[in-house]
């Protein structure tokens, strides 16, 4: 690769650990696995998300069957917002969290291991580098972002 081609790579993504993944003691787990993927946390909070906040998260879900159950499992309880960086993070990160149907879900993956069912998935993430845009920027400002290389592994 040329100088600077990486860089071209580098991409910030979101990941959300739902209520039953941070209920469930595995946002360590989770967290362990992305960096074990070499992403870097650039921005993590934990908090409970009011129903405003959630509405206006998956407005592009809103009049479909599942949205109002979606918005009350994600106002349950305390979820963990991350903001993931590395080499294509956006396709890193779908493939690390499997299937949305954890029926569908590839062993190995966090939703084959760790997911429930569809709705109560444990994680989600950003599905194209546009949307991991608009989302990382709906709950983090630019300035709450970090940037450092991901773990070099020799710990």
């Amino acid at each position: 690769e040329q100088p600077g081609e990486e860089q071209k790579h580098m991409q910030t993504t979101l990941v959300i650990i739902k209520p039953n993944g941070v209920q469930g003691g595995i946002i360590g787990e989770i967290i362990a696995r992305y960096e074990k993927a070499r992403l870097s946390i650039a921005a993590l909070r934990i908090r409970n998300i009011t129903r405003e906040e959630a509405d206006g998260f998956y407005a592009e879900h809103r009049g479909k069957g599942f949205f109002t159950e979606l918005v009350d499992f994600m106002t349950s309880g305390p979820v963990v917002l991350l903001a993931l960086r590395g080499e294509k993070a956006v396709e890193a990160v779908r493939q690390m969290n499997g299937a949305t149907n954890p029926k569908n879900a590839q062993p190995g993956t966090i939703r084959f291991d760790f997911a429930p069912s569809m709705g109560e998935n444990v994680v989600h993430s950003s599905d194209s580098p546009e949307s991991a845009a608009r989302e990382v920027a709906y709950w983090f400002k630019d300035s709450e972002l970090v940037n450092y290389p991901a773990a070099s592994h020799l710990l």
